[in-house]
């Protein structure tokens, strides 16, 4: 016989409330919590613990609820008040015992709020230093963030930073369509991203985004099409930004939309190096089943002799690393490598132009890095950093920590320290988790050198910015 679910309290306080309406509504679409749990990709004993108010409700979770038993925008709602400061007696209200707008109460109407549907504008990952000095990642919701360091403290951190929150898509140009304008606004704000981070470009992305599916209902035949093809390149950027600021669950979000709407649009050269994107998104998860056997998908679907080919095995080559398999790493970057040489010029094509022997050989670097060939590693972001574009401030910055963390592991620890430096001025210009990542590993290997004159100044410039962000 199965155990009684807890009686619930939720006049208790705000949190209590919440978590009763989430078990309602859950109950209400016939789910156990193991169900409703494999279909959001939530913890079962997490999910029970905000459900009887034990634990305060995630703004990820709350969405995952929402989108997944279509809860009318109602829990959305409950958790906006909550954090913006409603106690239980005001909340009580539309509780499942009292007339209203509820589950129990007949149907109610679908959220209209966009923000309130969308999982990617909450999560953000940021250092804090744990009792024994080493400097882990925790994930808190943006609000909460912002709420601590006040919206004009966290622009006005740089210049560069202070200049992106100001920054706006290009302006319509008369004469130029809707799509001529969305195309020439997706390049500026690759541009933007690159100089002054993901966070700041985001919400531009996603602004976009909305404006495009307003204008699906207006374009037909080919436009509709071509319209459908952007805002999968949208949404593949925007899935990109959240992966470099670590919203891993966001960036899966984005980049499932952007599968999907690649496949409305039947430009399958798109669905490819999406399906490829999705193999680099595992591979920065770690988790290596998926971006093997995600590249192996994309890599059979891309066109013979054409880059995506070379894109998608470059992605799969670091999924066999990750697997401790260093021979199948190698091979893979080796066949990556002969896919570039003997592939087709493939000039009308804009997937992977970015793809030469340098990108393929700095993803080796990482690789080498992760099975502990630390010097080989750290010679391959060397040459990666010397032959990068200028303009490519944030990949800059992911390679110098990258190389820094590789030379600790060699035991270099001093020119790990000067290079730890550089990188962090740059993670704190973008915000990018790819590049603050690598320095809080560097941090913590660097700890057996901390008495030498230039780990202990990186170590003391760390800590500073742990403290400015957290």
């Amino acid at each position: 016989m199965g155990q009684r679910p807890k009686e619930l309290t939720p006049d208790a306080s705000p949190w209590h409330h919440l978590g009763a309406e989430m078990r309602a509504w859950r109950n209400q679409r016939g789910l156990s919590l193991g169900k409703l749990s494999k279909k959001i990709l939530f913890n079962p004993s997490y999910m029970a613990r905000v459900e009887r108010g034990e634990q305060a409700a995630s703004a990820d979770l709350v969405s995952a609820y929402e989108n997944a038993l279509s809860a009318g925008g109602s829990l959305v709602r409950i958790y906006r008040r909550i954090t913006e400061g409603d106690n239980a007696e005001g909340l009580v209200r539309g509780h499942v015992s009292k007339p209203g707008p509820h589950v129990s109460n007949g149907d109610v109407a679908l959220v209209e709020d966009p923000a309130g549907q969308a999982p990617s504008s909450e999560g953000i990952s940021v250092p804090v230093r744990t009792d024994d000095g080493r400097i882990i990642f925790v994930s808190l919701s943006r609000r909460s963030l912002l709420g601590a360091l006040g919206t004009a403290a966290a622009l006005s951190a740089t210049p560069q930073a202070a200049a992106a929150a100001s920054l706006t898509p290009t302006p319509a140009i008369p004469d130029m369509n809707p799509l001529e304008h969305l195309r020439a606004t997706r390049r500026v704000l690759i541009d933007n991203d690159n100089l002054f981070g993901a966070h700041q470009v985001i919400p531009l992305v996603q602004r976009q985004l909305t404006a495009m599916k307003a204008l699906r209902g207006e374009l037909r035949g080919t436009d509709r099409k071509e319209l459908l093809r952007l805002q999968a390149q949208y949404a593949e950027l925007c899935g990109w930004l959240h992966q470099d600021t670590g919203d891993f669950r966001a960036s899966q979000h984005w980049t499932r939309e952007a599968l999907e709407t690649s496949h409305m649009a039947g430009d399958q050269d798109l669905t490819t190096y999406i399906l490829a994107r999705r193999s680099q998104l595992a591979g920065d998860m770690r988790d290596p089943i998926e971006a093997v056997d995600v590249a192996e998908a994309a890599e059979d679907m891309a066109p013979p002799g054409s880059r995506l080919a070379a894109v998608a095995a470059t992605f799969g080559a670091h999924g066999h690393a990750l697997r401790g398999d260093a021979l199948a790493s190698a091979r893979a970057y080796e066949h990556a490598h002969t896919l570039r040489e003997s592939m087709d010029s493939d000039p009308d094509s804009p997937w992977g132009v970015w793809l030469d022997a340098a990108y393929i050989e700095v993803h080796r670097a990482h690789s080498l890095a992760l099975l502990g060939d630390h010097q080989s590693a750290a010679e391959g972001f060397r040459k990666a950093i010397a032959e990068l574009p200028a303009g490519f401030h944030r990949d800059r910055g992911v390679y110098l920590a990258r190389e820094a963390a590789a030379l600790a592991g060699a035991g270099e620890a001093e020119q790990a320290a000067v290079l730890g430096q550089q990188a962090l001025k740059i993670g704190i210009d973008t915000g990018s988790a790819r590049i603050t990542r690598s320095l809080g590993q560097l941090h913590n290997d660097l700890n057996q050198w901390r008495s030498v004159p230039s780990v202990a100044e990186f170590r003391d410039a760390m800590n500073d910015a742990v403290l400015r962000q957290a």
